[in-house]
């Protein structure tokens, strides 16, 4: 995900990952919910952008969301292509240079697939991660990708390779079976190639390294290669927004697939962010909603209503509202 913009959005905006998933233990506990705060939100607002897909796009709905509201779109006003918003180039200086996150992690191998796991699983510190990338560093300068040291689960990298490689999400393939996610391009064959060839050199190099050694006397994970994710270059301007809230809890739940910390994190966004916004709306002040599952997105509004348009509502409601659930089971 991005890191934050400087600037203003007119409107309060709550943008909702993982408010809903695909996972069969969170549709057996959807009905579960009881979300009163969210129930009365939804009944004061109107839903405006529905972005309907599926759970095998490379970009989640969250994250095509977020780059509509913050602007990151291309020259021609479209969305980006599926798997190539460049999340990375988005706050360089060289916006226009093609760049990419490359992301420690653990490939699981089991009998009939191989599994990622979630880099914030990994309890990777700082001096792991520096001493895996300062190996793999000169290895990705020979073939033209210069990386840069961001934090422990990301390494910034640019480089003329990393044009038009369309990544699938950390969001999408973590804790699944990464066959069917990894790094394609029918626009740029070569590079896919290259970065194979790197994941493969990774996996090599991080096995004898070390920190391999460290991690298994410790009875850690080891690191055996790099995800790469958000690649791609700008090609214009991009206007400054600040992002919408996005709260973390069901992501991290879901991403575990805890669906019981799930439901807890829903009730307390319930009882916080969402009836904050109720109160808000109550007001008459503007917002904005979006509520995103795995498969699509949902944006509601709210705007100062006439007295006419009021009466209108409240006639709409008279007949009661479906419970907040069902709104979430269409995501």
């Amino acid at each position: 995900m991005p890191a934050s913009h400087t600037a203003s959005e007119p409107t309060p905006h709550l943008l909702v990952p993982f408010a809903s998933a695909s996972d069969p233990g969170c549709r057996a506990v959807l009905p579960q919910l009881k979300l009163p705060q969210l129930g009365a939100l939804l009944a004061e607002l109107t839903p405006v952008v529905a972005d309907t897909g599926d759970e095998h796009s490379l970009s989640p709905p969250h994250e095509r969301a977020l780059a509509q509201a913050i602007g990151l779109l291309r020259a021609d006003g479209c969305p980006f292509d599926d798997g190539l918003i460049p999340w990375a180039a988005l706050d360089d200086a060289q916006p226009g240079t093609p760049q990419a996150w490359f992301t420690p992690c653990h490939f699981q191998v089991g009998m009939e697939q191989v599994t990622l796991l979630p880099p914030d699983q990994l309890d990777l510190n700082d001096a792991q991660s520096r001493a895996l990338f300062d190996a793999l560093a000169p290895y990705c300068a020979e073939d033209g990708i210069t990386l840069s040291y961001q934090s422990a689960t990301r390494w910034h990298a640019r480089g003329e390779p990393l044009r038009g490689i369309a990544c699938a999400s950390l969001d999408r393939v973590g804790g699944r079976s990464v066959e069917a996610w990894m790094p394609e391009s029918t626009a740029n064959p070569p590079g896919s190639r290259l970065l194979k060839r790197l994941q493969s050199e990774a996996q090599m190099l991080f096995y004898t390294h070390a920190v391999h050694d460290a991690r298994a006397a410790a009875r850690q994970h080891p690191v055996n290669g790099f995800w790469v994710s958000g690649a791609g270059a700008l090609d214009h301007a991009l206007p400054r927004y600040t992002p919408p809230t996005q709260p973390q809890g069901l992501r991290q739940a879901a991403l575990q697939a805890d669906w019981s910390g799930w439901q807890q994190a829903w009730a307390a966004l319930d009882a916080g962010d969402i009836a904050q916004a109720l109160a808000r709306v109550q007001r008459g002040e503007p917002f904005t909603l979006t509520l995103c599952g795995e498969r699509s997105a949902q944006r509601f509004t709210h705007a100062p209503r006439s007295a006419v348009a009021r009466v209108g509502r409240w006639i709409k409601n008279l007949p009661g509202r479906a419970p907040a659930w069902k709104t979430l089971e269409t995501l």
